[in-house]
């Protein structure tokens, strides 16, 4: 399933002459995450190209999992990962692989370059091989053991696979230049002692492959003609093609970078990401405020509009931030098609009909959706106690407020016009209760002197209303470039959430998982997992355009104004 781009780009180019000049007959891609934490946004866009191209071509894309530290790699991570892929829409059929399925190989392979004297045990501290590197202006010095013979090296590497030595007491590194102006080609390490338990192999290994030596190679076994990373593994492409020179591989990959996915007020980090988790300032790698797929999923993001949204930025080599508000507005128009409507009152306030007939319910037809009759409609129950918003009713308002304030009539909509006839309050000032009367021959918005109010407001009937835990969720940072300025942690949005309770209509106590809905003038909604059968609860996915906003905003200046 692929969304199709409006214009081509580097990477069909470049596909596109490979296949027409006989390179390639067919192409195979790969999408290569470390199970060392939940995918993101970030990765939504590399997937959306791994596994789009793919298709688009006539081509395959395998799903390999770089699990080659074991150190920070867990099952759930494993199992995280297909579940994001699959809910994008792609498969990956019969070609899941993982670089532990190579572990052999590519130890083989380590040992050919030591025989080549190519590879070298170094036995180095940690803190001497950062010192000895040198910088951009100086040349790194050589280790002591670079020229140790190969045989010697081959015997220490056997004896690290062994177990023989402490995590860290040496490392394996290949052999190629410490004056490369490319600090990445300055004897980079290819081998490491890792004495924990792998997910897969168990405790069969306890030295591991770093990911240079292992992402190539494993490229090359699978015969993956165009291996695409983002731009910040542009510098180690070099060392990409080093190995794939110096090693009997089977096939000869290519890698082609693009740039990143960077999203105004998100951190798509995954180390970041995890110490939020860890932290405890998140609930979970799911916590609809993340910008992980799982959490996006839990929120109410559709697969679609994640695709389009991918495919409507596009593939370049020029990084840039993607503001965040063009993901909303593609959610919006993609959930504006599907999203049936629903009466919610998010900040109740109590309106009583005086004039209504003591214990009358009448049910009142509501459309699913205006602008799709074919959606069919629905009965609500209206009744002379209803709730409304609180910021629907003004004991003083402007001129221009045509929701409900004294003396005013207003459309209460599917039902009748309502006009305020007094309110009453607490000991502290606040409004608790409006009363108002009901003209019976405007249900509808009909009536026989054909007037019309310029007010209309939702409303849900207090007898039959559903009590519901609903969470309104804002951007996780305040700031669009989180950390910009400093600790990202100081750009943490204290206002990410707001809980309130609600006031729903009868219907959604019980909708299917996974439906989306809109609650009229207030966004659109999801109901979370933490529903159950005592207790209804919703997420905000996205608000509606700020038009509410705007006009509550020019109002309010306008009071302002006039209290002058």
């Amino acid at each position: 399933m692929t969304e199709k781009e409006s214009a081509t780009d580097f990477v069909r180019t470049i596909i596109t002459e490979d296949l027409a000049s006989g390179k390639h007959k067919s192409i195979v891609t790969r999408f290569p995450p470390e199970p060392n934490g939940y995918l993101h946004v970030g990765h939504a866009k590399a997937i959306c190209l791994d596994f789009g191209v793919a298709a688009e071509f006539g081509g395959r894309c395998n799903l390999r999992f770089d699990d080659t530290n074991p150190s920070k790699e867990e099952q759930h991570y494993i199992d995280a990962i297909k579940e994001d892929v699959r809910w994008l829409g792609f498969d990956w059929g019969e070609h899941l692989y993982h670089a532990s399925d190579y572990f052999e190989q590519l130890y083989e392979w380590a040992c050919h370059l030591i025989r080549e004297g190519l590879a070298y045990v170094e036995e180095q501290t940690a803190e001497d091989m950062r010192k000895n590197r040198g910088d951009l202006q100086n040349p790194g010095v050589n280790s002591p053991y670079r020229d140790r013979p190969a045989e010697e090296s081959l015997d220490l590497f056997a004896r690290m696979r062994a177990g023989e030595f402490e995590d860290g007491a040496k490392i394996l590194r290949a052999k190629i230049d410490m004056a490369s102006p490319n600090m990445v080609l300055r004897d980079p390490a290819i081998y490491r002692i890792q004495h924990r338990s792998h997910p897969r192999t168990g405790d069969a290994w306890c030295i591991y492959p770093m990911y240079d030596f292992a992402h190539g190679q494993s490229d090359a076994i699978e015969g993956i003609t165009h291996s695409l990373c983002t731009m910040e593994f542009e510098n180690h492409r070099p060392l990409y093609d080093w190995f794939v020179e110096h090693l009997p591989v089977p096939a000869v990959p290519r890698q082609y970078e693009f740039a990143r996915l960077n999203l105004t007020y998100t951190m798509t980090s995954k180390r970041k990401l995890k110490m939020l988790v860890d932290e405890g300032r998140v609930e979970s790698w799911d916590d609809p405020r993340m910008p992980t797929l799982s959490g996006m999923r839990r929120r109410g993001f559709t697969p679609a509009a994640i695709r389009k949204f991918c495919a409507t930025i596009g593939i370049k080599r020029t990084e840039g931030t993607v503001d965040i508000s063009l993901l909303e507005s593609i959610l919006r128009d993609d959930l504006n098609d599907v999203a049936h409507r629903r009466m919610a009152v998010l900040r109740p306030l109590k309106v009583v009909i005086e004039n209504w007939p003591e214990g009358h319910v009448e049910m009142v037809e509501a459309m699913n959706h205006p602008g799709k009759p074919e959606l069919g409609t629905r009965e609500i129950p209206f009744s002379g106690e209803l709730w409304i918003e609180r910021d629907d009713f003004r004991e003083e308002a402007p001129r221009k407020y045509f929701r409900l304030k004294p003396g005013q009539e207003v459309r209460f909509r599917y039902g009748y016009y309502l006009t305020c006839t007094g309110f009453d309050k607490d000991d502290n000032g606040e409004i608790t209760e409006v009363r108002c009367t009901y003209d019976p021959e405007s249900k509808g918005g009909n009536t026989e002197d054909g007037r019309k109010v310029k007010g209309t407001i939702h409303w849900v009937s207090a007898a039959h209303a559903v009590d519901s835990e609903v969470r309104l969720y804002d951007h996780l940072f305040r700031e669009p470039i989180p950390g910009a300025n400093g600790d990202f942690l100081d750009d943490l949005n204290p206002d990410s959430l707001e809980v309130v309770n609600a006031k729903l209509e009868p219907c959604l106590a019980d909708i299917p998982a996974g439906e989306l809905v809109q609650f009229e003038r207030s966004g659109y909604f999801c109901q979370d997992r933490d529903s159950n059968a005592d207790k209804v609860v919703f997420n905000r996915t996205v608000a509606l355009r700020d038009s509410w906003a705007k006009l509550e905003k020019k109002l309010n200046q306008q009071a302002a104004e006039g209290a002058k």
